[in-house]
């Protein structure tokens, strides 16, 4: 009894070479996936400070050492999930909109393609 696998009759095709649209993303798309992660950044950032502000307001009420400590274990859990939100939004943010200012400059400058990338579009 024979198992035929279905990658091995795609491992022997090659796959496509990309063309221009897949290795080079517009830069209004830069711009504008920069923009959306930021203010995703921005909504995380208010809600970090507004957990933290609550947390700050309202003391834990307990005498049991074990509560006090499983409480404060939450909370910094939940400011640090929040905090951890806000900056990948924002370093995704900063990095689009640095990726469209290096294309920007690409194409002032009409950097010719690499040697690389002309052997991948001639095929």
């Amino acid at each position: 009894m024979t198992h035929h696998n279905s990658t091995d009759n795609q491992s022997s095709k090659s796959p496509a070479p990309p063309t221009s649209s897949q290795s080079e993303p517009p830069i209004w798309r830069c711009f504008f996936g920069s923009g959306v992660a930021a203010a995703i950044a921005r909504a995380c950032m208010l809600l970090t400070a507004s957990i933290a502000e609550t947390f700050a307001s309202k003391p834990i009420h307990s005498t049991n050492p074990t509560a006090v400590n499983i409480s404060i274990a939450v909370r910094t859990l939940v400011t640090g999930i929040t905090t951890l939100g806000t900056f990948v939004f924002a370093f995704a943010a900063f990095g689009l909109f640095c990726l469209g200012i290096q294309l920007i400059f690409q194409r002032l400058t009409n950097k010719p393609k690499s040697e690389l990338q002309e052997r991948v579009d001639e095929g």
